[in-house]
């Protein structure tokens, strides 16, 4: 009975919500606005590893090399993307 509980999704379930008070409680403290950016970053990056590797299985198939490439990449192009954006428009280089 003990391998027919999910207990992976649970504890990733658990941990979720706390990743969510944690950001949550930002609100009601006294941070300076560049700290508080940084920890819902921060918190927001882990929930999202945990929402794709728990609760969506990105590791539990035969094609998980692929699958993780293709996050990868896509991460990779969101961050050229942002960086881009921000060397163009903010930074002032044309």
């Amino acid at each position: 009975m003990k391998e027919l509980f999910p207990r992976k999704h649970v504890y990733g379930f658990i941990s979720s919500l706390l990743l969510s008070i944690i950001a949550l409680s930002l609100y009601y403290f006294d941070l300076t606005f560049q700290l508080s950016m940084s920890i819902l970053l921060i918190t927001a990056f882990f929930q999202a590893a945990i929402q794709l590797i728990v609760f969506m299985h990105a590791g539990e198939t035969e094609d998980k090399k692929s699958i993780y490439i293709t996050i990868y990449y896509g991460v990779f192009i969101a961050l050229v993307t942002i960086f881009g954006t921000l060397l163009a428009l903010i930074w002032g280089y044309y």
